[in-house]
């Protein structure tokens, strides 16, 4: 028959093998299932939506032509020096812009170089081959849930992938959920919400590997955060106590 000695000894050799067990890295590692095909088919193109901040820069081979088509606006420090600096264009929810001389211009769903095409073609009958530049000013992403660091993040380029932007959170932590990462986007004006599992490298093939403006990142808690939530420190406490008598126990009765 067991001893009361016997059992405890036992009870905390279990509790040792549930504490130090080898963790699932099925669980924690990323892009597992190795990939050596190409990623032809997540090329990603920045598409023009509401709420995008649009700088617009026209230029022509006079100057003085040009001038009237660019938004400008004086600052501080232009009004001293006699220079002005280039404001944005804000996308409506129709998906226009208020261009100078012009009036409203569609841009809605169109990429970069589709939009600057456009202008061009527009600008062409009232300037002498125009050249147009035009780039994204607010191009955004946010991340929250279990990352070290969540917050919004600017995005300088045109694209991100969704492991870059992790990176600029600090990366998940040992209690984020890897397999069913969330992106919220909206698109049309229609929300979606999609999981992505960055333990299969096939994710690379997703549409969500690139994310897009204004994408929300969601890092889901995993069953040991929740529990650990739900579990309390005065709980937490109570079993260190605990564990430290059944030591001393141990100890005296050997």
């Amino acid at each position: 028959m067991i001893n009361s000695v016997q059992f405890l000894r036992c009870l905390i050799l279990i509790v040792c093998l549930g504490l130090f067990s080898c963790g699932n890295t099925k669980k924690i590692v990323y892009l597992q299932n190795g990939y050596s095909g190409s990623d032809k088919n997540t090329s990603y193109e920045l598409h023009i939506q509401p709420d995008d901040l649009l700088q617009i820069i026209v230029s022509a081979e006079n100057p003085e032509v040009a001038a009237p088509y660019n938004l400008k606006s004086p600052s501080v420090e232009g009004a001293m020096s006699g220079q002005n600096q280039v404001e944005g264009y804000l996308v409506d929810k129709n998906g226009e812009i208020e261009f100078p001389q012009i009036g409203k211009i569609k841009l809605e769903g169109l990429t970069r170089i589709e939009a600057t095409e456009k202008i061009k073609t527009i600008l062409s009958e009232h300037i002498s081959n125009p050249s147009i530049h035009l780039r994204v000013l607010n191009f955004k992403i946010s991340i929250i849930g279990e990352v070290s660091a969540p917050g919004v993040f600017k995005v300088d380029g045109e694209r991100i992938t969704l492991l870059e932007a992790l990176s600029k959170s600090g990366d998940l932590t040992i209690y984020g959920k890897r397999k069913n990462i969330m992106v919220i986007r909206e698109k049309n004006g229609e929300k979606t919400i999609e999981k992505v599992d960055i333990t299969n490298s096939d994710f690379i093939n997703s549409p969500y590997y690139y994310l897009a403006q204004n994408d929300v990142v969601y890092v889901e808690p995993n069953k040991t955060r929740i529990n650990n939530s739900v579990i309390g420190s005065d709980i937490r406490a109570t079993i260190s106590i605990l564990s430290f008598a059944i030591g001393v126990i141990l100890i005296f009765t050997h």
